[in-house]
């Protein structure tokens, strides 16, 4: 493989270390809790969104310096502030540039060598919106979003019916369900059992398992600890549902903890957690019991509770100290309907509340657009929204607070419909801007959005590319079916060396929070040394290099088909010259070390 050193110049990913997670705490010591909120000091990925950008694409060709047209109401907001502000920005991304992005982006696959031929062949004016409408809503991008899904919902082995779960994910993504309803089953749902009822098993994930003695309620009730399965819920509702954060009131009251980080939620005390958490007071966590053994994960949820209990023991959290234990909503302060179900009245208000619209279309933002225009995504302060209306001494936390409004408005009239939603995000130029930037870049740009962001491919989006560059798929077990697909599956269970490789580059577990990806130093070896990637480039079991040597006598054609394939570009001059070279020397040998180097290229690993 050294013939294609060359290749490799512009690098293997420049990998470094990441920052641990600091452990939580249920204690409201001051030094104690400035540990535990240290992560939310941290500065947010869209500072380094840029310098990550300006290396991966440093040695790459500018492409078209024709004006970029505004496409929608998007592009008015974005380009609008960078003109008011004198930012420069990049100009379009080349067709080719836009193919694997978008692919990338919308069905974590990439395109064909026949896709991009055609692509390119087409002279229609249309053609980048006709590839987006037949890309949101097909089968690939409903595997790779029930899978984002499950990720950010952490479906695993907790909810027993984890399969029937992602089913109704993807029945629901297909359908383009609109998405107040479907969170709106997630939060309301009962059953006499998750696996008979799909939208129950995201409350039955946030179980707490009880502990003898801990557990103030009947025999029936005890292998699950009832207050502390609210608490995670209410929780896990307002970081995905409403973009806040509510971890840290759920232990202490916000002042003299949050104030510089978080203003809003500075003014709330425990006590407003408790009567958010009390929405789901009344709702039980049955297990289901079989010859007298609970079976954990198989849960019976009913609204039949007593309440909730402000002065509860808690395994999680601090001792609760009593409060208020009626519901009222924390963003308004409105209680429910006497007369109406408490979990059918936070659905209502969660799901009618701007906030929901602000939070679900940022989050969405950043997974197309590299970071959200609130960061993190999870991460709101309500008190910092209005530019107009900001505490002393503090910025808005939007970067462009009139496109988050806009965004938001546009998915609310739009019926909450999440394939509009990202049609309109691709179908935008600010999307669609090249990741290469002429001139000097300046750190300052990157919350303009003045170029598209560089992305690592996630650890399914890498295995599910290189089986498709090779023609080598994957074999996963899901239940009783085997798919080739890594984002196919509705949970991950890879075994063996792709267990491995797949850790390697920050595949999810589920028990807990989503990590970003990162970097580290042994991405490289995995890349250079796995069987994943070294098995399937070799001239055998119908790979693509096999298929390319028996069907072209032509090594040039063997060499531009392997280029297409894996990065989606032909071969520069110095670039087919090294692998003619490599090629005439053992036609076999050089065509596998030629695709070996193409994956480890930075082009690869990265979706530009």
């Amino acid at each position: 493989m050294k013939a294609f050193g060359m290749l490799l110049l512009s690098g293997v990913v420049c990998f470094a270390a990441g920052n641990g997670t600091a452990e939580k705490s249920s204690s409201a010591d001051p030094k104690i809790a400035s540990q535990a909120h240290e992560p939310m000091f941290r500065a947010p990925e869209s500072q380094q969104a840029g310098v990550v950008t300006e290396r991966v694409t440093a040695g790459l060709d500018a492409v078209s310096t024709a004006p970029v047209p505004h496409r929608n109401f998007i592009d008015e907001h974005v380009f609008g502030k960078m003109e008011r502000d004198g930012i420069p920005h990049a100009p379009l991304a080349s067709d080719r540039e836009f193919l694997r992005r978008v692919r990338l982006d919308l069905t974590g696959r990439l395109p064909s060598s026949n896709e991009i031929r055609e692509f390119l062949a087409d002279d229609s004016a249309d053609k980048r919106e006709r590839v987006i409408a037949r890309l949101v809503g097909s089968p690939e991008w409903v595997d790779k979003w029930a899978y984002q899904f499950m990720d950010t919902l952490r479906a695993n082995g907790k909810m027993k019916a984890y399969q029937l779960f992602h089913y109704m994910l993807r029945q629901s993504l297909a359908a383009d369900r609109p998405y107040d309803d479907l969170v709106s089953s997630l939060i309301t749902s009962s059953a006499k059992s998750n696996v008979v009822v799909a939208s129950v098993n995201q409350i039955v994930r946030e179980h707490v398992e009880g502990k003898p003695g801990q557990v103030e309620h009947g025999d029936d009730l005890a292998k699950i600890h009832q207050n502390d399965t609210h608490d995670e819920l209410t929780i896990q509702f307002g970081k995905v549902f409403l973009g806040i954060n509510l971890s840290c009131i759920s232990c202490h009251d916000g002042a003299d903890h949050l104030e510089k980080v978080n203003v809003y939620l500075s003014t709330r005390a425990r006590t407003d957690f408790f009567q958010q958490a009390a929405f789901l007071g009344r709702t039980r966590y049955i297990p289901h019991v079989e010859h007298t053994e609970a079976i954990m994960g198989h849960s019976i949820i009913d609204d039949l509770g007593p309440g909730y209990d402000s002065e509860g023991t808690s395994i999680l959290r601090m001792q609760r100290l009593g409060g208020p234990e009626s519901p009222k909503f924390l963003l308004t302060d409105e209680e429910p309907n006497a007369d109406a179900d408490p979990r059918d009245e936070l659905a209502r208000m969660l799901t009618s509340n701007p906030q929901f619209a602000r939070a679900t279309v940022n989050m969405f933002w950043a997974k197309l657009m590299g970071f959200g225009i609130v960061e993190p995504y999870d991460e709101f302060d309500l008190a910092r929204q209005d530019p107009k209306n900001l505490p002393e001494g503090w910025d808005a936390q939007p970067s462009n607070p009139e496109l988050l409004t806009a965004l938001a408005g546009y998915f609310r009239e739009n019926d909450y419909s999440l394939h509009k939603l990202f049609t309109a995000i691709c179908n935008s130029s600010a999307y669609q801007l090249s990741a290469r930037f002429p001139g000097e870049w300046s750190d300052n740009y990157t919350k303009y959005y003045a170029r598209k962001f560089a992305r690592m491919l996630s650890a399914e989006e890498l295995h599910d590319a290189i089986a498709t560059a090779t023609g080598r798929p994957g074999n996963f077990k899901d239940g009783s079916e085997t798919v080739p697909m890594a984002m196919q599956v509705s949970l991950p269970k890879p075994r063996g060396e792709l267990k491995t490789f797949m850790q390697a580059f920050g595949q999810a577990n589920r028990t807990g929070p989503q990590p970003p990806l990162t970097p580290s130093p042994l991405q490289p070896i995995m890349m250079m040394r796995s069987p994943v990637v070294n098995d399937r480039v070799l001239a055998e079991k119908d790979s693509l290099v096999q298929r390319l040597l028996d069907s072209y006598s032509d090594d040039r054609r063997v060499v531009e088909e392997l280029f297409l394939a894996t990065i989606a570009r032909d071969p520069s001059e110095e670039e087919m010259a090294v692998s003619i070279e490599a090629l005439s020397k053992d036609r076999r040998e050089g065509a596998q070390n030629l695709q070996w180097a193409l994956l480890n290229l930075v082009e690869f690993l990265y979706n530009l």
